[in-house]
């Protein structure tokens, strides 16, 4: 099942007070960024969150969830109406996260 606009919107919506949010379209779901770094999705209008010990220590009630079939696990918050603790969250995983990858623009030719 696919995540709704709506949803979407007001997930971004409990972040407001963050600068730098951003998200990415793909296959029905979106995925989620704080400044660059990807902080976690929204999956069948689910938000799901990296696994970090910020959100475990903010969201000590979150319930592991699988995003999709296959995928690594993330932590899914119950509390996602109370936007202080999302921002607060968002805000202290964002340290524990891995820089974006590189993209590398040059294009391989063949000999």
């Amino acid at each position: 099942m696919a995540s709704s606009k709506g949803y979407l919107d007001f997930v971004l919506d409990q972040l407001s007070e963050l600068d730098g949010i951003t998200y990415r379209s793909m296959m029905g779901e979106y995925i989620l960024y704080y400044r660059g770094k990807i902080i976690g999705g929204i999956y069948d209008n689910r938000l799901l969150l990296k696994p970090t010990k910020a959100v475990s220590r903010v969201f000590p009630d979150a319930v592991e969830a699988l995003p999709y079939d296959g995928a690594k696990p993330m932590l899914m918050p119950a509390q996602i109406e109370d936007s202080e603790l999302l921002t607060k969250a968002v805000t202290e995983m964002y340290d524990e996260l891995p820089e974006p990858k590189k993209k590398n623009n040059s294009l391989k030719r063949k000999a």
